[in-house]
């Protein structure tokens, strides 16, 4: 509960790499903008990474680290990753000190990890914003020195000091939580038919290999009548598919590269089939749609799987692993299309999980840090 009426005037907020980590602090900085639009807001990113476009995109300034991950294979980066490790951690510290912030506020990815140690060693409120049920070595270590933690996920007070946690869920779309479209009024904008069942195929804007494969083979052994496909293959691999997947001959399936419309594609499914990631996790939960989790084998600390398994284990979701999604995907998606009473018990769990106020409560527990 907050204590008074007092908001955040100045933060700086950490992070990115991804979509995932991007579109949280996006919708943290909107969030303190509207409780004080007067807010001074700077962002510290990763030179070379999405949200050195994305952020100014969203309106808001942001400087780059010259920070970088540790490659698995052994490669020259590797070597200068100590010195830009090094320079980071300066630069970070030069920021922190010219832009005398409140607060400053961590969601992952590369750059978050040497801002919020600076910003601890010079004793500002801090904050790490943990999208995953397994959290990454780099917040482990920072939760020792920083004031608050906001996770997504139970149970994490293995990880992280009990004291310091406050569960609040991960920051989603606005339109996925207000005003969702009807199914009928979805269906039109993708001008698919309404007396079919609807599978939504998301692998993530640059796509997933692994479900474009699973889902060639389907078609290779035809495509059920009954059924329609929203599939988002991700632009890498669009112009590839599109000539394999003839709209003229499969009129079913839908074929896009980016789905900007995601609340009138989730409102078109009957059944999704995604990545685990954080936020597409969180996303899903407040649809409140039956989910087939695919996790990606191809992430740090394999979130993505134990991301998965925390809905599975709340019979929330089922899983297929991504080694065995030829066959394993369209069996489950068939078990789901037929079983209604699993369908239904799934969408009532996982909508029983969602957290729609998580943006909000973040800013709350982070102004109460400030009162203390």
């Amino acid at each position: 509960m907050k204590l008074d009426n007092r908001h955040i005037s100045s933060v700086i907020i950490s992070g990115g790499g991804t979509g995932g980590h991007i579109f949280p602090a996006i919708a943290i900085a909107n969030e303190i903008k509207r409780r004080n639009p007067e807010a001074k807001i700077l962002f510290i990113g990763a030179i070379g990474k999405m949200e050195m476009t994305r952020v100014p995109d969203a309106g808001f300034d942001i400087v780059g680290l010259p920070i970088m991950g540790f490659q698995r294979k052994l490669t020259l980066s590797n070597f200068k990753l100590p010195f830009m490790l090094l320079i980071s951690l300066l630069r970070a510290r030069t920021l922190i000190k010219k832009f005398k912030p409140e607060i400053v506020i961590g969601v992952g990815g590369y750059a978050s990890g040497p801002t919020l140690k600076m910003a601890t060693w010079l004793r500002v409120p801090s904050v790490v914003q943990e999208q995953n049920s397994f959290p990454g070595k780099t917040n482990i270590l920072l939760s020792k020195k920083v004031d608050l933690i906001c996770t997504a996920y139970e149970g994490l007070e293995n990880f992280f000091p009990k004291e310091k946690i406050k569960l609040t869920g991960n920051p989603v779309r606005k339109n996925l939580s207000n005003d969702m479209l009807s199914k009928k009024e979805a269906l039109k904008i993708f001008e698919l038919a309404e007396n079919k069942k609807t599978i939504l195929i998301l692998g993530g804007s640059l796509g997933a290999k692994t479900l474009n494969d699973a889902m060639l083979e389907m078609i290779q052994k035809g495509v059920d009548n009954e059924v329609q496909y929203i599939w988002q293959c991700g632009k890498y691999y669009f112009e590839q598919l599109k000539s394999k997947v003839s709209e003229k001959e499969n009129p079913s399936i839908k074929l896009l590269a980016f789905i900007s419309r995601m609340d009138a594609a989730y409102a078109s499914a009957d059944v999704i089939v995604s990545r685990a990631g954080a936020l597409s996790v969180s996303e899903l939960c407040l649809v409140g749609k039956p989910v087939i989790l695919v996790p990606s084998p191809n992430v740090s600390e394999d979130h993505q799987t134990k991301n998965a398994m925390s809905l599975v284990n709340a019979d929330a979701a089922l899983m297929v692993r991504d080694l065995d999604c030829a066959n394993g995907l369209i069996n489950n998606v068939n078990s789901l299309l037929a079983d209604a009473d699993l369908s239904g018990r799934l969408s009532r769990n996982i909508l029983g999980l969602a957290r729609p106020n998580a943006t909000s409560d973040i800013i709350d527990e982070s102004e109460n840090i400030l009162l203390q």
